[in-house]
């Protein structure tokens, strides 16, 4: 079973949580129409939330900005972001905290019969990247391709940047020769014929780290887990029984079928497949030590844009229980 968090922070925290008592209430923000709504409606629906004493409550918005401001005035209890958000804001004097959610990250796709076999076979092409400029994935596949390749992707090509569903449409059409798309709607281009040149996990395992490392992760405020102990350890096992759910139980897939709008049965198959491969496996001190590695490699990229004012992972960004040094 995967469990990187069960003897780590768990057990932890059940030790100051003290002996059980009601129901904790959890209020997690999370995009309307997100990937994380899959693993709650699971949790919920199968009733693994209140098998572990918690209630949670799931608050949709809009965009992710609404659901961090949600976060930051206490609208909710967690989010999911990013462990550079999280560091940034601890380094600015907040006291947010992650725990790995997903390694499933973005991937950089080629038609299948795409003569591009490698990153230097790019130089000239038109690429579409989704999250902007300083997305880190496309950071450290700009990093590895100026390694092993000498070319600047930025300089020597044309880049779209755009809205995830509208790069994964050019890419359909034909307009661009490669995309850099978030983990989901690689997966549909993937079901659709579409190759991986290489993805956010390959490019940092290139550039450094022994294994993948969660992209985003469940995120609150350390005051919450001292207040909330119970909560904090409740959640954390419903979330490790949801993920050991889906990663075995194809009948708990088929009634998230309406929430996956898969386009086809290729598709839902390989949605599947790629979430199951982005269920955390790894120790908590394997993946916040290669997290740290990861850190520090952006901030020589993107600087103090990417990553604020702090150029090494701040302490206490993964959360570790009891203190949260770590």
């Amino acid at each position: 079973m995967r469990a990187w968090f069960i003897a780590t922070v768990a057990a932890c925290l059940f030790a100051i949580a003290g002996p059980a008592g009601a129901q904790e209430s959890v209020r997690i923000g999370v995009l309307k129409y997100g990937t994380v709504n899959w693993e709650l409606d699971a949790m919920t629906r199968e009733g693994l939330d209140t098998a572990h004493g918690v209630d949670v409550e799931i608050v949709p918005f809009a965009s992710e900005d609404a659901s961090t401001v949600a976060l930051q005035a206490g609208a909710v209890d967690m989010i999911v972001s990013d462990w550079l958000w999280v560091s940034r804001q601890r380094a600015e004097g907040a006291d947010f905290t992650f725990l790995p959610y997903s390694t499933s990250v973005g991937s950089l796709m080629v038609p299948a019969q795409s003569e591009v076999e490698t990153l230097g076979d790019l130089k000239g092409k038109t690429i579409g990247v989704a999250g902007g400029p300083l997305d880190k994935n496309w950071l450290l596949i700009q990093a590895l391709a100026s390694r092993d390749f000498e070319i600047d992707l930025s300089a020597e090509n044309e880049i779209a940047y755009g809205a995830p569903p509208l790069l994964a449409e050019k890419a359909r059409s034909g307009e661009l020769d490669a995309v850099l798309n978030y983990w989901h709607y690689a997966a549909r281009l993937e079901a659709e014929g579409f190759r991986t040149l290489v993805s956010g996990t390959d490019a940092a395992m290139q550039m450094g780290t022994d294994g993948p490392v969660a992209s985003i992760g469940w995120v609150f405020r350390d005051q919450f887990a001292e207040e909330h102990p119970e909560a904090v350890s409740g959640f954390i096992a419903a979330d490790q029984a949801t993920k050991a759910l889906l990663a075995t139980s194809d009948e708990a897939w088929e009634a998230l079928r309406p929430l996956m709008k898969a386009e086809s049965e290729d598709a839902f198959e390989t949605l599947k497949a790629r979430y199951r491969e982005g269920i955390p496996g790894r120790s908590a001190e394997a993946e916040a030590a290669d997290t740290a590695k990861l850190y520090e490699l952006l901030a020589r990229i993107g600087g103090e844009r990417l990553v604020g004012p702090s150029p090494v992972l701040v302490e206490g960004t993964y959360f570790t229980g009891e203190g949260n040094g770590g």
